[in-house]
């Protein structure tokens, strides 16, 4: 199963707290509390209306100083700085009709953006479509940074935007104390969804980027594996991470705590729980190295 397909989707807002979790609470790292690297490009773009769907290319033309040649997004792009692009997607599914209308010269999309139907139409009305590919590692931001400026051709700007972000990654992982064991949960308790994160979730780069250990990726090979509660009990996290919304739909840190093996975990028997906004999660664009410091301070704290 593929991290995309289940993090796309999903589009939610939180408070950060800045202190440590008690019973029925979480810390909570949402949209608005991180911050985005940026430059001011010198380049001159070789397109003036760009629509954006690929995962973080709309985040990543705004960081480029860009966001005036943006005309379109998907709604998984939750930047605040992009509220006022608008949205082309009715929900998580491209609309022909809306592109077309707004007579982009260039569409940027990835193997996850659909239906194939949509895309196809696109290309049939002769708008340029062009693809990059997905980075679900914090390795890998640089790389789609590169790609989307080299689509753009402002190869330099590119360069200092992913040297900018390579530098405050580097930051970032001396901030989080001891190494923390962390347990990547996601969540839908409407659809009775319940998965263990595991290598090559994407959180698991997270992590390691700032000195935590992904249990669940240290036992499982596999990006996500149904929750049992002999499996989440053996893991012995310490602290566990979710994504905002999903702890929403299971009543929040309580209803969490009811699910198999959780509450006998240490990290359940300390109310230890991180959530993050849905999409800034796994975005891997301009905000995650701000991501990473939030995030290394919250489970510094929550581990107090």
């Amino acid at each position: 199963m593929r991290i995309k397909a289940l993090v796309v989707a999903l589009v939610t807002v939180g408070v950060l707290t800045g202190c440590g979790t008690t019973a029925g609470t979480a810390i909570d790292i949402s949209a608005n509390d991180v911050t985005t690297s940026r430059i001011e490009s010198t380049d001159t773009p070789r397109y003036s209306r760009v629509v954006a769907l690929a995962n973080g290319s709309a985040e990543i033309i705004d960081s480029l100083g860009l966001k005036s040649i943006l005309i379109g997004r998907d709604i998984a792009s939750n930047e605040p700085a992009l509220e006022s692009v608008p949205v082309v997607t009715s929900g998580h599914q491209v609309v022909a009709e809306k592109i077309i209308a707004l007579k982009p010269d260039l569409v940027i999309i990835d193997s996850s953006v659909g239906p194939s139907q949509a895309i196809e139409a696109l290309k049939k009305s002769g708008i340029k479509i062009e693809s990059i590919a997905e980075v679900w590692t914090v390795g890998g931001i640089s790389q789609k940074v590169l790609a989307v400026a080299s689509l753009l051709g402002v190869q330099k700007s590119g360069e200092q935007l992913a040297g900018e972000i390579e530098a405050t990654i580097v930051g970032a992982s001396e901030k989080v104390s001891g190494s923390p064991r962390v347990l990547f949960l996601y969540l839908r308790g409407g659809n009775s969804i319940y998965f263990v994160g595991g290598k090559g979730s994407g959180a698991d780069s997270l992590l390691a980027a700032i000195g935590a250990v992904d249990v669940g990726a240290v036992a499982n090979s596999k990006p996500f594996s149904p929750l049992t509660a002999e499996s989440i009990i053996s893991l012995k996290p310490e602290i566990i991470m979710v994504m905002s919304k999903g702890l929403a739909s299971v009543g929040g840190v309580s209803g969490l705590l009811a699910l198999p093996g959780v509450a006998q975990t240490p990290a359940g028997k300390e109310s230890r729980v991180i959530s993050v906004d849905d999409s800034l999660l796994l975005s891997f664009g301009a905000r995650t190295p701000s991501l990473l410091n939030k995030l290394a301070a919250a489970l510094n704290e929550v581990s107090k």
